[in-house]
């Protein structure tokens, strides 16, 4: 059960190239941004009540999902073009440097953030990024990844959800998925899912990260897991990318979306993590 919110949120929006941004600021205390791509501002609600008891916490929709429109729905979400819109974010809050928490394709935008601006992030925590061009077998999710997206443009909305889970293998039971899948869908969840596939989750997975560069900076880079992820497809890329910098992954309570269905697990581990660095 999610704790009962406690903290108010201020919400904002900025205008950046391309897109209207929202995001929502809870708390006193250091920056710390929680992000998610597709997971919008909602999705840490919970997590950013528990933590803005001690931190001044930033949440936000990415570009082209929810409240955070763009001029062009047919340009892709790039990872860079999201870590521009976060650098455009905490440079405007200005109380940074800051410690951001990113999963799943935020963990990738937190990443590409890192590279381009460390001076904004002094701790880094790519919970479950989905990069798949660290695996050998990338070549067969190439595929599996452009049929998902081919299931969903042509109208197979369900299909591509059961494509999507069996990549991340990820085990639904049938009347979960058909609750969050099969349903009657609002618009706007018709709209942010159309997007996410068509728009988001080629460029997310095929990201490269620029290992050399994440080692070199002065960021703390930590390597977020899931306990409850083993052998799932976030597991073998947070794995990977562990060992390519040379580091052990960060375990967090839950898995690939504990911090949304534990919050109360998932917020004093995160505040632990942050405090050891």
């Amino acid at each position: 059960m999610n704790p009962i919110s406690t903290a108010t949120a201020n919400t904002g929006t900025l205008q950046v190239p391309g897109a209207s941004l929202y995001y929502e600021v809870r708390g006193a205390g250091p920056l710390v941004v929680l992000v998610g791509a597709p997971m919008d501002a909602d999705s840490f609600a919970a997590a950013a009540d528990l933590l803005a008891s001690d931190y001044t916490v930033v949440t936000t929709d990415p570009r082209g999902i929810h409240r955070s429109p763009v001029d062009d729905r047919e340009r892709d979400s790039t990872p860079e073009m999201r870590a521009d819109d976060l650098a455009r974010i905490l440079t405007h809050l200005d109380a940074g440097p800051a410690a951001v928490f990113g999963s799943s394709g935020g963990a990738v935008s937190a990443l590409a953030l890192v590279q381009a601006h460390p001076e904004l992030v002094h701790t880094v925590v790519a919970h479950e990024p989905p990069l798949d061009e660290l695996l050998d077998d990338r070549e067969e999710l190439r595929v599996k990844t452009d049929d998902i997206i081919d299931a969903h443009l042509s109208g197979d909305v369900v299909g591509a959800w059961r494509k999507f889970l069996a990549l991340a293998n990820i085990h639904l039971p049938e009347e979960v998925f058909q609750q969050m899948f099969a349903g009657e869908r609002d618009a706007q969840t018709e709209a942010d899912e159309y997007f996410q596939h068509a728009h988001m989750l080629r460029p997310t997975t095929r990201w490269c990260p620029d290992v050399a560069a994440l080692r070199s900076v002065t960021t703390r880079v930590l390597v977020g897991l899931g306990e409850e992820s083993d052998g799932q497809l976030c597991d073998r890329t947070s794995r990977a990318l562990a060992a390519e910098l040379g580091i052990e992954p960060t375990l967090f309570p839950g898995g690939h979306i504990g911090f949304a269905e534990d919050p109360a697990s998932f917020a004093p581990r995160l505040r632990a993590v942050l405090r050891e660095g």
